[in-house]
């Protein structure tokens, strides 16, 4: 099987010949027909974080495809089956947080395409328990950004308690953003979209946000406090900047929800104002199972739509060059053989 590989940091991925995996106990080997690029594995690539994954390793974490071999105690898959992998590759399942819905903080975690192998390649393992079905309906160039970009957006704003008639401020309207404004439009909420690209603006009003606005002519707390101030914000943006700006077009009792992972970024959270606001800093990070299950479900319902374009694997190295330049409009995903 080809796989794209990260050999050594911030070089270019390598495609190269691999044999094709065995499934262990608990695992499915997985026929991969689309693999979605997230700014996650450009950082996983280039080492910039505190906690490295060890080269050689294959990204992604958007992986969808057919189940073709199971492994021993695998039960409730089939061969043939379309499956998921998402960013919690595994957890252990007993700790509190298993336990009490938020796996997603699981100190055991291995996550896709960091701790283990992931979906920029022809086949890949996955722990069954985490391979998530996708419904009838939903096609797997659709299901490999909602398997990221939509799980996690779909559960920043449940972290947010959005509701109806909220002001909800989307900061950054790409692979994440334009989901966003969707589940928040869901929601109910009055939805203020920030970017700094025409394209990525005209998208916003394209999916329904109320109120458009360009950080690169407009001040973008002011814009926010016109309309009375952002109940909840939703940092998207990999830029620190931008989660100051947002913060700082909050309401009082708003809540920034911090997503993106800039590889240096710090933010700075003015004391005084913070408690007199009553306003909130919070991290969200993915989401778990159940979150990627209503995720699916919405768009077999025909309730969002995926904006992708896609590209062939052997491609991966100028598709990474292309979201650093800021040139994708949503989401790339790979076409690994989906016949369409």
């Amino acid at each position: 099987m080809k796989a794209a590989v990260v050999k050594e940091f911030g070089a270019p991925l390598v495609i190269e010949e691999r044999p094709d995996p065995e499934p262990g106990p608990g695992q499915v080997r997985i026929r991969l027909e689309a693999s979605g690029l997230c700014h996650t594995d450009i950082h996983a690539a280039h080492g910039d974080w505190p906690v490295k994954p060890v080269p050689p390793f294959v990204p992604g974490h958007e992986g969808v495809g057919i189940v073709e071999k199971l492994g021993e105690g695998v039960t409730h898959l089939s061969v043939g089956e379309r499956v998921a992998v998402p960013w919690l590759g595994s957890a252990c399942g007993r700790c509190e947080h298993c336990l009490s819905g938020w796996e997603t903080l699981c100190g055991s975690q291995v996550n896709t395409g960091y701790g283990c192998d992931g979906g920029y390649a022809e086949k890949m393992l996955a722990r069954a328990d985490f391979a998530q079905a996708v419904p009838d309906g939903v096609s797997a160039l659709d299901a490999a950004p909602l398997t990221c970009a939509g799980v996690t957006t779909y559960k920043a704003l449940k972290v947010a308690g959005v509701g109806p008639a909220q002001l909800v401020a989307i900061s950054g309207v790409g692979g994440l953003g334009h989901l966003a404004v969707q589940y928040a439009k869901i929601a109910g909420a009055t939805v203020a979209a920030i970017d700094v690209t025409d394209d990525k603006l005209e998208l916003a009003r394209e999916l329904g946000a109320d109120i458009v606005i360009d950080a690169r002519t407009q001040d973008v707390a002011a814009e926010l406090k016109r309309h009375g101030g952002a109940h909840a914000a939703l940092a998207l943006a990999v830029n620190p900047a931008a989660f100051a700006a947002v913060n700082s077009g909050l309401r009082r009792g708003g809540k920034l929800v911090m997503v993106a992972l800039p590889a240096h970024g710090t933010l700075e959270i003015p004391i005084f104002d913070t408690v007199l606001n009553g306003t909130s800093v919070i991290g969200s990070i993915v989401g778990t199972r159940q979150d990627l299950d209503e995720v699916f479900r919405l768009h077999a319902a025909g309730r969002t739509r995926v904006v992708h374009e896609t590209r062939p694997l052997t491609a991966v190295n100028e598709a990474v060059d292309e979201v650093l330049r800021g040139e994708v409009k949503a989401r790339i995903v790979f076409d690994l053989g989906t016949g369409g």
